[in-house]
């Protein structure tokens, strides 16, 4: 028999070590350069605030998607299947676009505020935690949701059938069936949730109101850009950097299997009651759907009249974010890919390949960012690698979604062809063309489309980097929203959800397409 082919393996462990270099290298940088490791009553603050709101963020988001996801789970309406895809949208969504989006609802001239003005009531302000953990909410709501969605569909059929033969009440089946699967899947859907509002930067930049809603994430921006203290942007970063590591700990802790055994694959059928449940059911969703809906189509509707009067210096930005997100795309498929084959054909040093792709979870783009700043500083001005540098994040970035993507289906694809093409002696360009990415079209689309998407809404690196002339579409929509300029802020953020989700259906479509 032919010996076995290992697609793509030789440059994996060289990737690999590259992607840990590139990540703990940039750690090292931070506490080489950090100044001392004791922490200002104001940067003690900044800590605190960003557990702080990060902790109520996730547990409000993660309370109201108990009864979200149990209420998409046992009811069956017309437009369902659009109310869960829409769940998918605050997550490519871009962060600054979405703060447009509730500054328009809940800002000082928002349709909240006219209403309670109506009925003379105090006018309700957005800023400071409140209004970032209201942000958070809506952003990470939908995913929670999603989560806990899964979960109650990975409920074996037959459970529900066996509670309804044996005439189990309501609160028994609960108990028995729902509660343990809760138990299960809730403290993975906190954590990660958890993670993502740790690194919630654009938030806390526009809606923090001051020094006493000051995120670890903005203190190290104010610390390069106003202040340029790098030493103590180094010491936040790191702190930053460890905050982010312990919550990837435990998620991969909590995130365990549901345990409820192997059904005959049915689709599982909640028991729906009727009444004043079913009722409540669809007050809940249809105020879940208004809370979603609200911000996405005040964008639409304050954007679309100023779109043609957008300056030339806004479509350039939209330029620029489009080829950082095609190159970035690039750069995480190549990694991904190469990655995740290396790993399903169980090559050597395949646990450390799979930690390293999974490193860049624990650090967030704004940590990378200072690292490089810190690096670059002493040979390049910022802005000559501004564009560079938020491409090789942004990749690094989106690498673990590319890779968690893919595996599975790379793990089936070696199984299933592996013996048959080490046999036939198909391996290198031949293998990757005929079998690899026909058979891992789809994943492999889907998670093109999410890098695209996340990059070419990123607000981060860039920040830190840009000047005035080379600023992205997100950087425009934030310069254009802090200079009370809001027409023009809205166009430009419809022009950029249009970029986002435009690039996002293109590869999601393309893949489903090229599929067998």
């Amino acid at each position: 028999m032919a010996r076995r082919a290992r697609p793509l393996k030789a440059g994996a462990p060289v990737l690999s070590g590259a992607l840990a270099t590139f990540v703990l290298g940039a750690v090292l940088v931070l506490a080489l350069n950090a100044e001392g490791f004791s922490l200002r009553p104001a940067e003690w603050a900044a800590l605190l605030f960003t557990l702080k709101q990060a902790a109520l963020s996730a547990f409000f988001a993660t309370l109201l998607a108990i009864p979200t996801a149990r209420a998409l789970a046992r009811r069956r309406f017309l437009g369902r299947a659009a109310l869960i895809a829409l769940m998918g949208a605050p997550f490519l969504l871009p962060v600054v676009v979405a703060v447009i989006g509730m500054l328009s609802i809940y800002g000082r001239q928002g349709i909240a505020n006219q209403l309670l003005s109506l009925l003379h009531l105090p006018p309700f302000s957005i800023f400071g935690l409140h209004g970032v953990v209201l942000t958070n909410v809506f952003f990470d709501l939908p995913l929670a949701t999603r989560i806990l969605l899964n979960g109650w569909s990975a409920i074996p059929s037959e459970r529900f059938r066996l509670a309804e033969t044996l005439g189990l009440p309501p609160a028994t089946l609960r108990s028995h069936i729902e509660y343990p699967m809760l138990r299960e899947v809730l403290p993975g859907a906190f954590v990660v949730v958890f993670l993502l509002c740790l690194t919630s930067f654009v938030v806390s930049l526009t809606l923090g109101g001051g020094p006493k809603a000051t995120t670890l994430e903005l203190a190290i921006y104010q610390a390069i850009r106003f202040d340029f203290d790098l030493g103590r942007a180094a010491l936040l970063a790191l702190l930053q950097f460890g905050c982010c590591a312990l919550a990837v700990l435990l998620a991969g802790r909590f995130t365990i299997a549901s345990g409820m055994g192997a059904g005959r694959d049915r689709l599982s059928r909640i028991p729906a009651p009727a009444g004043w449940r079913q009722a409540g059911d669809a007050v809940l969703l249809a105020t879940v759907t208004l809370f979603l809906i609200l911000p996405l189509a005040a964008i639409v509707a304050g954007g679309l009249p100023a779109v043609t009067q957008l300056s030339a210096n806004v479509w350039n930005s939209a330029l620029r974010s489009l080829i950082i997100a095609l190159l970035s795309t690039l750069l995480a498929t190549s990694g991904g890919l190469t990655l995740a084959l290396a790993v399903a054909a169980k090559a050597r040093w395949a646990a450390a390949m799979e930690m390293s792709a999974m490193l860049p979870m624990a650090a967030s783009g704004l940590v990378l960012g200072t690292g490089m700043f810190l690096v670059l500083r002493p040979y390049s001005t910022p802005e000559s690698v501004a564009l560079p540098a938020t491409i090789m994040v942004n990749a690094v970035m989106a690498l673990p979604f590319l890779y968690r993507a893919l595996l599975p289906e790379a793990r089936a694809l070696e199984a299933d062809y592996g013996r048959l093409c080490a046999t036939l002696n198909l391996q290198g360009i031949a293998r990757l063309r005929h079998i690899t990415l026909p058979r891992l079209a789809r994943p492999l689309g889907l998670g093109c489309g999410i890098a695209a998407a996340l990059s070419a809404g990123d607000l981060g690196v860039i920040a830190l980097f840009a000047g005035d002339t080379n600023a992205t579409l997100p950087l425009m929509v934030r310069r254009l929203a802090g200079a009370y300029r809001m027409d023009e802020a809205a166009a430009a953020s419809l022009v950029l959800v249009a970029l986002s989700f435009g690039l996002f259906l293109l590869f999601d479509i393309g893949g489903r397409r090229a599929a067998p």
